[in-house]
Parts: structure tokens; sequence; C-alpha cells
């Protein structure tokens, strides 16, 4: 007797209803697919790419892992680097901090609020080249109005962008004076903090630094990881202030046949992004500046991964 063979159903296939949702959802994200596919997919593939070449825009040669290896020699990018961990340490928390205070100040005035707010975010219109020249001739030792006004307490100022060891801290306090924006974050995260919170508070015996600590800062925890993440992101990307700072208190110029080398004063204004311009731009070495480009993408990302733990372990900590 013939046995009979049962052949397993077919398993249905998703809807057609839950298919054309797919195309639909795949159509309104187009735009966003195709425009990270073009400016930032392509571009860090093609710098992958020529990481492994000597290119100098005319010329492409497959050097294998030469680049990488010259950028573990290369002293400049140690120094370099150092200056740029030195703003990601001292210039994002200083100017988070201080944006942080001054919103607190501005919500706490009962008059005038408007003008404070005004002036405190004027200082973001300027334009970062005026800026920082402007802070250059300000704080010049010799012409300067601000070391000149300092003497009359009988402090003597130092040469601010002239001496290795100030021109950094000369850097945060033009970051400081621009903080504006930060500042306008934070303005309106605090107006949003719910009021019978500090109400609640207060009932139960609080004083102004337990409320700030217990009521403010949970409550405001998002912003601070946005300016956080936005500041440290903002620093390993720092380049038109350093770059202008160095050239004015130098007095180079850029004139034909000039050699200028940034970082003046001795390295220590130096960061990655120029060394990264220097060498592709200059030296038109753009195999090796592909390299430090990724360094710079990758530190983004470590820096980045790192932050965004730390503030959801004390968020599930809270």
């Amino acid at each position: 007797m013939a046995s009979l063979s049962h052949a397993a159903p077919a398993r249905p296939g998703p809807p057609r209803w839950r298919r054309g949702e797919g195309l639909r959802a795949l159509l309104w994200l187009s735009p966003w697919l195709a425009g990270v596919s073009i400016f930032f997919g392509y571009p860090l593939l093609a710098t992958v790419y020529f990481s492994f070449h000597r290119y100098d825009l005319f010329t492409l040669e497959f050097v294998g892992l030469d680049n990488y290896r010259y950028l573990l020699q290369d002293p400049r990018v140690v120094k370099s680097a150092q200056n740029t961990l030195w703003l990601v340490a001292f210039m994002v928390p200083a100017q988070v901090l201080f944006s942080l205070a001054l919103a607190q100040l501005v919500t706490m005035l009962k008059a005038g609020v408007g003008l404070f707010r005004t002036i405190f975010y004027l200082p973001t219109l300027v334009p970062a080249v005026a800026g920082t020249v402007t802070f250059v001739f300000l704080m010049n030792p010799a012409t300067g109005p601000w070391n000149q006004f300092l003497a009359l307490f009988g402090i003597t100022g130092p040469d601010w962008f002239g001496d290795p060891a100030w021109s950094k801290p000369s850097l945060t306090l033009l970051a400081l004076w621009g903080c504006g924006n930060t500042m306008v974050i934070f303005l309106a995260a605090l107006l949003d903090v719910p009021r019978h919170l500090y109400e609640a508070a207060a009932i139960d015996g609080a004083g102004a630094w337990r409320r700030f600590r217990s009521v403010t800062l949970p409550t405001i925890s998002p912003v601070l990881m946005f300016s956080a993440i936005t500041g440290v992101i903002y620093a390993l990307q720092y380049f038109t202030q350093a770059m202008i700072a160095s050239r004015v208190a130098s007095g180079a110029t850029d004139s034909a046949g000039s050699s200028f080398v940034p970082g003046y004063p001795d390295e220590s204004l130096l960061t990655l992004p120029q060394w990264l311009f220097h060498v592709g731009f200059r030296d038109f070495g753009m195999g090796y500046a592909c390299v430090l480009a990724l360094l710079l993408f990758g530190t983004s990302m470590i820096f980045t991964t790192v932050l965004l733990r730390q503030f959801r372990r004390a968020e599930e900590g809270s």
C-alpha cells in the first residue's frame, strides 16, 4: 500500500498591507538615507581608502600601513593630541559650568532679565575670527587694556597668548566669553523645572544647594548630557580660534614663501584639526591627513559612547 506523503503547509508571507507600510517608510526615509550615504557613508569609506595611499591630489600610490606607522612616530601628533585633550578636560567643563551659572543667575533676577539675557548672548553673534583677534589685542601684555587694568590692583599680568603656560587658559577665557548659546539652552531647561518640586523641597527644609542638587540637576540632566557631548565634539574639532590666536600672537602672515607652522607659542596651541589641515592642505599629504581624520573620528566616538554610558548609569542610579 503506497504511503501518503503530507507536504508541510507553506508559511504565509507578510500581509500586503505590511509590505506597503515598509515601502512607504523607506520612501519617507529615502532623503535621510541618501543624505547619510552621500555626506557621511561615502566620505568615511573614501577616507579609509585614501589612508592606505600616498595621495597628493595628483598621484595615488598604495603604501599599505605606512601612514599608520608614521602616525605613531609623528611628534606633532602627540603634542596636538595633548593640547586637544587639555581642551576637552578643562575648557569643556568650565564652559558648561559657567553657562549653567549664568543661566541660574538670570533665573534669579527680579528685574532686567531681558537685558542681561541679551548681554550674555551678544558675544555669540561676533564672528569667531573677529572675536579671537580682539581678544589677542585686548590681552597684549604691552598695549592691551586687560593687563593695565590688573596693574591697578598691583597684579602683573602674564603674556597671555605668548606664554605656553597661559595660551590655553586664554583660549578658555575666550570660550567662556562666547558661551551664550549654551547659556540659552540651560536657561530654557531651568525655566521648565516644575515649581512645585522646589516648593516641596523647601517645605522639607532643603536649602538652596540641596534644592539645586536634588531637584534642578536631575531634571536638567538630559540638557547637561547634550551640552557635554556637543562641547566635547566641538573641542575635538577646535580649529579657528586656536589658529587665529596663534597667527596674530606670533605676527605671522600668509605672504608668499612663508612657512608658518601652527601652534605658537611652542606648539601649545597646536590642535589635531590644525595639524590635519597643515598636513593635508599645506604639505599635500592627503593620505596621512586621512589617517588623522580617522583618529579624530574614532576619538569622538569613544568620548561620546563613554559619556552616554555614564549619564545612563547616573540616571539608573537615581
